[in-house]
């Protein structure tokens, strides 16, 4: 599984948001990226739509890897058939829809065209791999790269293994998503969420209990994170947040809260069906403070993505 950037091509299949982002992520690497689509004319137009991308974060001195916007607008190319977009590949990222048979249709037709040493790889968030992969006849080189939203500025790539894969691939697409600048971690099965949204759903369950039983807003619940628990999580995770905050260490740590921990952790309610009233409720309280309309989001939006670039930038 030759990953020499001179030989090789990466082929990105759908061109959606993901699929823009996952083409800018390999050309800032210096890679060959083919963009497929099946509507015809919409690879094309993502073409020019990353083009236009990259020449702002060139103007902005926000753009990844050591070439030019132009120098990595010459490594992307658009294509409506797909023989050809996969020809030279060896590694091939899927980003179609977030449907389980849209994926599987995908790495069906995908399979009969590549040799057996092409890595096919999917965006999903949230679909196993023992189903996105469930059509292919050779699973051995079949793996998840779970990127975080918007992945050109959000480093995060969760690699989750099919039952069946071979541990050179995992060792092949983590070299390619650290070569690339993304930060790759190694799930070693697969698990319903993978790890990110496990984490994610614990807090947004809390948060969403806290906000229903009346005990805070919306607005200082969030503010619990972005000020508080964020700003330490942007540098540390929760095991190294653990290790540095007693005395001693972790082992000092567990000795000192492990009876709080439980003691909270027990107080939990059940897990929120997020509908009903409190939706309801906390819909029209979100709505207050960020209108749901195009203008006010897409302000919103904007604002995220330079901030996460500005973070990208310090944690540099």
């Amino acid at each position: 599984m030759s990953s020499s950037k001179e030989k090789s091509s990466i082929a990105v299949i759908g061109s959606g948001l993901i699929g823009r982002s996952w083409a800018m992520v390999f050309m800032s690497g210096g890679y060959r990226v083919k963009v497929y689509d099946n509507q015809p004319g919409q690879a094309a137009r993502a073409v020019q739509e990353v083009r236009k991308q990259l020449e702002e974060l060139q103007e902005a001195h926000m753009l990844r890897g050591d070439l030019s916007a132009s120098e990595q607008i010459a490594l992307l190319s658009s294509h409506d058939d797909l023989s050809q977009a996969l020809e030279g590949t060896f590694f091939i990222q899927e980003c179609v829809f977030e449907e389980i048979e849209a994926k599987q249709n995908v790495f069906q037709a995908v399979e009969s065209l590549v040799g057996e040493g092409v890595i096919l790889s999917s965006s999903t968030s949230c679909l196993l791999p023992s189903n996105v992969f469930s059509r292919v006849q050779n699973r051995k080189r079949c793996i998840i790269s779970h990127p975080v939203n918007p992945p050109y500025y959000v480093r995060l790539v969760e690699l989750v293994p099919h039952p069946e894969m071979l541990p050179g691939v995992m060792d092949t697409t983590y070299a390619l998503m650290t070569a690339v600048g993304q930060a790759p971690v190694r799930l070693n099965r697969e698990i319903d969420g993978f790890a990110l949204n496990r984490v994610q759903y614990a807090i947004i369950a809390e948060s969403w209990r806290l906000v229903q039983d009346g005990v805070i807003s919306v607005n200082d619940i969030d503010l619990v994170m972005t000020e508080g628990l964020g700003m330490r999580y942007a540098f540390i995770g929760p095991m190294e947040t653990m290790h540095l905050n007693a005395p001693e260490g972790l082992e000092d740590y567990l000795q000192r809260y492990r009876d709080g921990m439980r003691r909270v952790l027990t107080t939990f309610g059940p897990v929120p069906d997020f509908s009903g009233e409190a939706a309801e409720r906390i819909n029209k309280e979100m709505c207050e403070l960020i209108p749901a309309d195009q203008q006010h989001l897409s302000v919103k939006r904007e604002r995220r993505d330079q901030m996460l670039m500005g973070l990208a930038k310090l944690k540099k």
